[in-house]
């Protein structure tokens, strides 16, 4: 068997040159790769240099024409800057600069004024320079970076659609994003963001995220939303509006900021007012019912194949009973109420915008009966609004629905502001604003049960700083260790509430009975001991 020496192994001589080229041939693909990408990008306009350990911008791309370039992607690389070569290709629309190692952007970016879309996104920027709102962007990406804010001077891209900003260290929005009116898309998730601007209600808004971040407030003007189709809130300390709203969906949280817009106004002429505003109703020019539907016989004829209002209205007379309270005159009703003919015409006057009108003169004759009813419904409202302020609401008709409610309105805050002094009176704290969703947990009711009868709750699930919110096993045990202190100490079980009341919030005005009922029941005995 044959075998080859150290001479037999070497190549020969002869064959050097074709081994050699051979050889300095394999570091040639990536160049030549390079290469390639270059030469396409000069013949499509669409430069691709993804994911080649670049450092810096290719120095051979100064023998190939990249001037029409349209889209650079330059993403998974090692670049530390923008290059100044990048800014020099005009007509470009997209830039993608994904996963570099990017700190600072150059003010020479301004010249790309044809850029639309640009991805910064996992680099290392502790800023955006305020030249990047000077350009004509639709989409902006600077997520995972190092941002603390945004420029001031944001709300110069007007034509932006989508703007992702999350997984950064910003502490609040500008003032200014307000002005970002084609805005469709806002990702904010993984910030510092402990308030929401009110300006963004304003906002064409489709698709908006600022979950894990410290909202613990959602503004009652974001119910004016209404494209709004995509809202992720999740992993914020929220309380208003509860958690127990938030997870049902957009709708229910809709629904409480509208209830917590109305409350704020400390209206509660809102319950009903609206429904006569649309109802575009006119106010009447005289006295009485029957001078306006004389002026109304005297107009032009609204009529159709009739010659006046007479002929049309002559063939259904009124019955007795829908025209007893038509033919009463206005200032009847004011003489009832104890106010002057000259004090109503005034109030009424003062009104903007709000007027009734009488239909029954200009109705078919089908619908004259339904119009007679909801002329009555009307002054029946009339009275409860407009001589509201003259006269106090027990002057009104018990059996009016509009008085019932807002008596149990009105009884219900009461007892909700009794519930809060007395239970910030003796625990020395103060509660927020939103009293049911501070007591869902259990915590203050049973801290109330202590300050009344020591260790009479024996223990107590409490949130921490790294778990803010209690579950719901661990709050209906703080639930039902208080009702069971509130047997102890002496509760007419008549006068206890359900769990149920206290964890979904459905049920505050027997938590006051209750509460009332254990304050009343410590009463006696500190007099005794006194």
């Amino acid at each position: 068997m044959a075998t080859l020496g150290p001479e037999s192994a070497r190549p020969a001589l002869g064959s050097s040159p074709s081994v050699q080229t051979h050889l300095g041939s394999a570091n040639l693909p990536p160049n030549r790769g390079l290469e390639r990408a270059l030469e396409e990008a000069a013949a499509s306009g669409v430069l691709n240099l993804s994911s080649r350990k670049l450092k810096e911008f290719p120095r051979t791309a100064a023998n190939h024409d990249l001037t029409d370039t349209v889209e650079a992607d330059l993403s998974k690389n090692r670049l530390t800057d923008v290059p100044s070569e990048v800014c020099h290709l005009v007509a470009l629309e997209t830039l993608n600069l994904y996963h570099n190692c990017i700190r600072t952007i150059p003010d020479s970016v301004i010249s790309l004024q044809s850029l639309t879309s640009v991805n910064l996104s996992r680099n290392q920027l502790g800023s955006l320079p305020a030249c990047l709102c000077g350009l004509p962007l639709r989409v902006l990406n600077a997520s995972n970076n190092k941002l603390v804010s945004l420029p001031e001077t944001i709300g110069q891209l007007h034509s932006l659609m989508e703007l992702d900003i999350s997984c950064n260290e910003i502490t609040a929005l500008p003032r200014h994003i307000g002005r970002l009116k084609a805005l469709r898309e806002l990702n904010v998730r993984r910030n510092l963001l402990c308030v929401l601007p009110e300006d963004l209600a304003d906002l064409p808004l489709v698709k908006f995220d600022f979950s894990c971040n410290k909202v613990s407030t959602i503004p009652v003007c974001y119910r004016k939303m209404k494209q709004l189709q995509s809202l992720q809130l999740e992993n914020n300390p929220l309380q208003s509006p509860p958690a127990q709203i938030c997870i049902k969906g957009k709708v229910h949280i809709f629904k409480y900021l509208s209830i917590e817009a109305c409350r704020s106004e400390k209206m509660p002429d809102s319950l009903y007012l609206p429904v006569i505003e649309r109802l575009s109703l006119s106010r009447p020019t005289a006295g009485s019912v029957e001078d306006m539907e004389q002026q109304k016989k005297q107009d032009s004829d609204s009529g159709v194949g009739s010659d006046n209002g007479d002929k049309r209205l002559s063939a259904t007379e009124p019955s007795d009973e829908d025209s007893l309270s038509l033919n009463v005159p206005m200032s009847n009703i004011t003489e009832e109420e104890g106010i002057s003919k000259d004090d109503s015409s005034e109030h009424i006057s003062s009104l903007s915008g709000t007027q009734i009108v009488f239909l029954v003169s200009e109705s078919r004759p089908c619908q004259r009966r339904a119009n007679v009813k909801l002329c009555l419904l009307l002054l029946l409202v009339f009275c409860a609004v407009f001589l509201r302020s003259h006269k106090s609401l027990e002057s009104v008709d018990p059996q009016f629905t509009m008085r019932r409610k807002m008596e149990q309105l009105r009884e219900e805050l009461e007892l909700m502001e009794q519930l809060r002094d007395s239970i910030e009176s003796r625990l020395k704290v103060v509660l927020p604003e939103d009293l049911g969703s501070s007591l869902m947990d259990g915590v203050v009711l049973c801290h109330l049960a202590n300050h009344i009868r020591p260790r009479s709750v024996a223990s107590i699930h409490v949130p921490s700083p790294a778990v803010p919110k209690l579950s719901m096993a661990k709050c209906r045990r703080n639930v039902e260790n208080f009702l069971d202190a509130c047997r102890k100490i002496g509760v007419p079980e008549d006068k206890l509430c359900l769990p149920h009341h206290i964890l979904e919030e459905k049920g505050l005005m027997k938590v006051c009975v209750t509460v009332h009922a254990l304050v009343d029941e410590a009463s006696p005995k500190l007099s005794l001991l006194t």
